[in-house]
């Protein structure tokens, strides 16, 4: 079946056209080899699975030892530079007192399971692992406090930070943006989850049904991807809550200090609600940022209120 050309077609057909000029932009700050990360941002490489994969590290002053840690995952065609330059986590950084890190995904793309997305889905590379060995490697360089280890993401960044919720008991929080589970999640571990959804989003649209970006998103319903961690979880029944400029909040309060919550954002499209956006993305003219809400601002606070639970085994 051909696909219908729309406008996110449109859209990712020119991003594609002008990815190679901003492949070439490059971050010339090596990391240092030695000796403690001073703050600011540093840009670290490593080999994993045969591919030299490369990852920023933004330190703001004043962090505590051990330091809590964020995975920023950015969308498909984005990268480590992008999210680190429009998703305010610098900011969030010096405010909250953590570590940030970008990592970024081969062919600006990352596998998340079903095939997706890009050539990374179709070859099946080991971006969970490639993500766990950038935590390891993180740790070489600063003390972690791997209680308060945390990821979040932007499509399909937010599919991987569910894969990692999935695959892994690294993280003691996860907080999809504009994304959605795929692939299979036969045994998931107990994991705090907040989850930022436009109910105008064409990309992963909110029902389930399949997206109309480059991708074709042929997921689950948002709702029944949080029932899934509220099971998951041993939550109770949620409470639902709605405030001004069309945001709605549906929140369970689970075992073990626990939290599943679903944010949903009417109106908004596949974007990430406060952020900004770049020359090029207005030009082609994708979905504005909503400024009903501070994502990021709302993650890192949740963040903060979500450390692993003491002694956790579940």
């Amino acid at each position: 079946m051909t696909p219908m050309r729309t406008r996110t077609g449109l859209v990712i057909t020119i991003l594609l056209c002008l990815l190679p000029l901003a492949a070439c932009r490059r971050d010339a700050q090596p990391g240092p080899e030695s000796g403690p990360v001073p703050p600011g941002t540093t840009t670290w490489t490593l080999t994993h699975g045969g591919e030299e994969r490369s990852y920023r590290l933004y330190l703001p002053t004043g962090l505590p030892d051990p330091a809590p840690l964020v995975f920023m995952l950015h969308g498909g065609f984005g990268s480590a530079e992008h999210a680190q330059n429009h998703y305010g986590w610098m900011a969030a950084a010096r405010r909250h007192h953590v570590a940030v890190v970008f990592p970024d995904g081969l062919g600006r793309a990352w596998h998340v399971g079903g095939g997706c997305c890009g050539a990374s889905g179709r070859q099946g590379v080991d971006d969970v692992g490639f993500v766990a060995a950038v935590l390891s490697d993180v740790d070489k360089h600063l003390a972690v406090d791997r209680e308060r280890v945390f990821a979040t993401g932007m499509s399909n960044g937010a599919m991987l930070a569910y894969r990692l919720a999935c695959d892994t008991d690294l993280f003691a929080a996860v907080a999809p943006v504009a994304g959605t589970l795929l692939g299979e999640c036969p045994a998931p571990r107990p994991v705090s989850v907040l989850h930022i959804h436009g109910l105008a989003d064409a990309s992963v649209p909110f029902d389930g049904s399949r997206g109309t970006g480059f991708a074709q998103i042929d997921g689950p319903p948002v709702p029944s991807v949080l029932d899934l961690w509220r099971r998951v979880d041993r939550c109770p029944e949620p409470t639902t809550r709605t405030g001004p400029a069309g945001v709605t909040t549906v929140d369970a309060h689970c075992p073990r200090g626990r939290d599943v919550v679903l944010i949903t954002v009417a109106d908004a499209g596949h974007q990430w609600p406060g952020s900004s956006t770049t020359a090029l993305q207005d030009a082609v003219g994708t979905d504005p940022p909503s400024t009903a809400l501070d994502a990021t601002e709302v993650i890192a606070a949740f963040f903060d209120a979500h450390p692993r639970p003491a002694s956790a085994t579940g």
